[in-house]
């Protein structure tokens, strides 16, 4: 005799954690952290050509493809939360490699101006990642306002 199965979409723990997280992510706060991840990746791929990256062809395509990436977590991000909050820790390693990247990549950096850019783009990175993580967080766990459910001790 053959048991009936439900799909793992439709567990009850994964549909209120969904609407947590959406609830989450519904903040001013919220968009804000994922408007400002959009606009720093798009800042991040166009630096190499607003800064003036002379001589670094690698490093200004690294930055390239970090900066749509960066930009398509923010996008992704913005519009389902609930279901890419576990890629908020990727911000993070995105920027922890722009710190490094100009030596990594460019070998010799002689230029002041590359290895700023890079740094302060990391560092906003990694702060806007911890910063979405947090509040992920917050909508991952019940209040005392919330109640209901299991909770965490």
């Amino acid at each position: 005799m053959a048991t009936p199965t439900s799909r793992i979409e439709e567990h009850p723990d994964l549909v209120e954690m969904r609407a947590r997280y959406a609830q989450a992510a519904a903040t001013p706060t919220a968009r804000g952290l994922e408007a400002l991840t959009v606009l720093s990746g798009l800042y991040l791929a166009i630096s190499p050509w607003i800064v003036g990256f002379d001589g670094f062809t690698r490093l200004a395509v690294n930055n390239l493809v970090c900066g749509m990436t960066l930009a398509l977590l923010g996008l992704a991000f913005a519009t389902a939360y609930e279901r890419t909050y576990g890629m908020s820790w990727v911000p993070a390693a995105i920027g922890a490699w722009l710190i490094v990247s100009p030596w990594v990549v460019a070998g010799e950096v002689d230029t002041t101006r590359t290895v700023v850019n890079n740094v302060i783009v990391g560092a906003l990175a990694i702060l806007l990642s911890l910063a979405l993580l947090a509040i992920g967080r917050r909508g991952g766990h019940r209040t005392a306002q919330g109640g209901g459910g299991r909770r965490r001790r």
